[in-house]
């Protein structure tokens, strides 16, 4: 039943939200410059690596060392704009359509992660990866990493369809609020580098945030 609710609305979403997606990459062209979409491979259900869809926000700038300068310095005017509406995450759509993605379940992160995770924190992968989840509505960006893989765990021990209801229509209204979008003092987020102990500990005596 979701996949068939992912796919016939991914669809028309996709058809509703094209002309939103050509105006965004016309700016963003003249922004950020060429090519205006970001693949990168993500791992999907059970950790299965495809490929994800975004809109680039930030530019391909080096330093005299041929390094990538820091996020928030790549990050152009448009770019945070479109980070802010979250219209960088449109052409996550495709993705839905082919399958790889649905409209709810958490977040696909980066591959070099699957080995970092405690066996806990791998349970994410159980369900198929979304475009927004129960982490998102419940402080996004702005909350550590152990928390956001707990109510990722959370929410695949309780998932349902009206849990994914209510997932939506919170994301709407944190679109709306442009909340959590960055991690506090970042541009973006910073990258998960393992759980420490007393991390885990601190997490743990934590109890599951509700919306």
């Amino acid at each position: 039943m979701k996949r068939a609710v992912d796919l016939v609305f991914g669809s028309v979403a996709l058809l509703l939200s094209f002309p939103v997606m050509v105006v965004t990459a016309i700016v963003l062209r003249k922004s950020v410059g060429s090519p205006v979409i970001f693949t990168q491979q993500r791992p999907g259900l059970n950790g299965r690596p495809f490929h994800i869809y975004k809109f680039r926000t930030m530019t391909d700038e080096r330093d005299e060392h041929q390094q990538l300068l820091p996020d928030n310095e790549r990050l152009t005017r448009a770019g945070r704009v479109v980070r802010k509406l979250s219209l960088d995450e449109l052409p996550q759509l495709f993705n839905v359509v082919k399958g790889e993605l649905s409209f709810v379940g958490p977040r696909p992160l980066l591959m070099e992660y699957l080995p970092l995770y405690t066996s806990e924190q791998a349970r994410r992968h159980e369900v198929k990866p979304g475009i927004t989840g129960w982490a998102q509505v419940n402080g996004r960006n702005a909350i550590s990493w152990e928390q956001k893989f707990k109510l990722d765990v959370w929410y695949v021990e309780h998932h349902s369809f009206w849990l994914d209801i209510k997932i939506l229509f919170l994301t709407v209204l944190k679109v709306l609020k442009v909340d959590g979008i960055n991690q506090q003092g970042q541009a973006t987020i910073e990258k998960f580098k393992g759980s420490s102990a007393s991390e885990l500990q601190a997490c743990t005596s934590q109890p599951t945030k509700e919306s």
